[in-house]
């Protein structure tokens, strides 16, 4: 299994970043959620950035483009193997950034990946 942050979490189960939290953590992944609202998703409370973890492989993104730059050194610090852009998170800096310190950058669907066994 991969542990896996998500950037963006929230509490709120209509939102794609909850609903990907409850299917990782269905499908036995361990995960982190990071965001601004408290509260928690999938069983786990939702943190600020604050914590570096050294044991994320993957960090799924849930925040628009603006958004993430303030999120650039936190991720680059917490050297994930894989940065996962699900749709309108497409950063073409940040991709650019991930993949020029060695993690793998992919656009793509968190949910669409899990559905199709592809995680």
């Amino acid at each position: 299994m991969k542990k896996t942050m998500i950037i963006g979490a929230t509490p709120n189960p209509d939102r794609y970043a909850h609903k990907a939290a409850t299917r990782l953590v269905y499908t036995g992944n361990k995960i982190v959620n990071i965001g601004i609202k408290k509260g928690e998703a999938a069983g786990v409370q939702i943190e600020k950035p604050n914590n570096i973890y050294n044991d994320i492989h993957t960090i799924t993104l849930y925040i628009g483009k603006k958004k993430q730059k303030e999120y650039y050194d936190y991720i680059l610090d917490t050297k994930p193997k894989r940065l996962i852009f699900n749709p309108g998170a497409e950063n073409d800096e940040l991709y650019k950034l991930a993949e020029e310190n060695g993690i793998e950058a992919t656009n793509a669907c968190t949910l669409v990946l899990l559905a199709s066994n592809q995680f």
